[in-house]
């Protein structure tokens, strides 16, 4: 008799520790593939970073921009070694430039951070 019941018993506990195993198998598969897409999400991301400043690097070859901005933002330093008048110069320019429009001032924030490079840009303005 006892052996009649610890078939059915033996039967129950094993099909509970497989069901529980399984269960665990399948957690860990969804962990797995979860962890698998935010990889693949996040080398997306670098790469899709990668490749603009790629194409930027590449249309900027054969720009004056960045160097047209280079002596636009050297004129003020230079000024500034020139004596008074030139320093005089430096904060009247200074001063006009604050009284611009906050838009105005925006935008020319974001042309340079285009020309410079945007994560560049980024960076500074965080600290």
């Amino acid at each position: 008799m006892i052996g009649a019941l610890i078939g059915p018993i033996a039967g129950l506990a094993s099909s509970w520790l497989q069901g529980k195993a399984d269960k665990n198998a399948a957690e860990a598969q969804l962990k797995l593939s979860e962890a698998e897409a935010k990889a693949k999400i996040l080398l997306s991301e670098k790469t899709s970073v990668a490749d603009w400043e790629r194409i930027m690097a590449e249309g900027s070859k054969t720009s004056w921009k960045d160097e047209w901005l280079t002596l636009l933002f050297s004129v003020p330093l230079i000024l500034s070694f020139t004596g008074q008048w030139g320093r005089d110069a430096v904060s009247q320019g200074f001063a006009a430039l604050g009284a611009m429009p906050e838009w105005y001032q925006y935008t020319l924030g974001v042309i340079v951070a285009a020309s410079f490079g945007v994560r560049s840009a980024a960076k500074l303005f965080r600290r």
